[in-house]
């Protein structure tokens, strides 16, 4: 049952996009299946070129693979369209019938909304009036536009009928866990379920069928927007330490705090992953920049690695060391082989 799951362990901003691209690499599945929706922002480096994905799934690099986009996913025509043209990915990306439609009119409401913008954080690009809509059961949905009408196949069909044909399937997640609208730091959380099960809800395929959940924590804790952070750090300690980022989607400074065990731990409880993903490694330990193999890495280093892997009870088998997708330690393979 070869079905991997990719989700965020922190508040988003964790390096999903640069996992599933690294996956998709050299796992190279059938299929791919974004879920969420354009208000999450994953970013692919590879070969010198930077793409940031709102909707297109981050294995687009795989050129053999499938590119879906889940029932219950959220999407805006534009920003669709747009980068189906950046990623060259004309004829290989295809969306549910039933997934959601985000009209201008969704924008403007939610960036007239005062208590979203300015209390929440909202990165207002329409998602929750999209999804009150939904719950309302008005929303527009992909089969109401003649113009993705080319676009259109059951993807919740196509993904078990691979799954049982033994094909391989990603199911790409977004955001973190601690922004879910049920587990996360309620009310400063998104419109959906960030967890794993959550996640695959939307593709449409049972918890059975899951044979590997890969939980991705970056080596320190950011958000954007607001809600609490637990030892937050202030942007000039943040700065020291090199770890200033901006939001993807909306370029607005990133809130930094170190990593934290606790919350990592309740991540575990909440998605029981198979195996953890830890990105950005570099950040902590600047002599590991670049490196691909686990006997390359200082002492220091491995010790943090299995330290973490050790009290979280779930092996960490993916380390990035750069941005480059392929900048990754690659502890499935060293440890058990191709």
């Amino acid at each position: 049952m070869p079905l991997t799951v990719v989700v965020g362990g922190f508040f988003g901003d964790e390096g999903k996009g640069k996992v599933v691209s690294y996956l998709g690499l050299v796992d190279k599945p059938s299929i791919c299946v974004r879920t969420g929706s354009i208000n999450a922002g994953h970013t692919v480096n590879y070969g010198g070129r930077t793409w940031k994905l709102r909707i297109i799934p981050s294995c687009f690099l795989n050129e053999t693979t499938k590119l879906m986009i889940a029932p219950g996913a959220l999407l805006k025509i534009d920003v669709l369209l747009r980068e189906i043209e950046e990623t060259g990915t004309r004829g290989r990306v295809w969306i549910d019938a039933n997934t959601g439609i985000i009209e201008d009119r969704h924008v403007e409401s939610e960036r007239s909304n005062e208590y979203l913008m300015r209390t929440i954080g909202s990165t207002g690009q329409g998602v929750g009036a999209a999804m009150v809509d939904r719950v309302l059961r008005v929303l527009k949905t992909a089969k109401d536009y003649p113009e993705l009408s080319g676009f259109i196949t059951d993807v919740s069909r196509e993904v078990n009928e691979e799954v049982d044909r033994g094909g391989l399937v990603i199911i790409e997640g977004t955001q973190g866990t601690f922004l879910s609208l049920y587990h996360g730091t309620y009310p400063f959380v998104t419109s959906r379920d960030t967890t794993a099960s959550g996640v695959i809800s939307e593709v449409g395929v049972s918890p059975r069928l899951v044979s590997d959940v890969v939980l991705v924590f970056k080596s320190y804790v950011t958000r954007v927007g607001a809600g609490e952070l637990p030892g937050e750090l202030s942007p000039e300690e943040a700065a020291a330490r090199g770890w200033v980022e901006r939001g993807t989607v909306t370029g607005r400074p990133r809130r930094v705090a170190p990593f934290n065990l606790e919350l990592a731990k309740r991540a575990v409880m909440l998605n029981r992953p198979t195996q953890i993903a830890i990105t950005k490694f570099d950040a902590l330990f600047p002599s590991v920049r670049g490196r691909r193999r686990w006997v390359d890495l200082p002492v220091e280093a491995r010790r943090w690695i299995e330290e973490v892997g050790e009290a979280l009870r779930v092996p960490v088998t993916l380390i990035g060391t750069g941005e480059d997708s392929m900048d990754m330690i690659d502890l499935r393979r060293e440890v058990f082989g191709p």
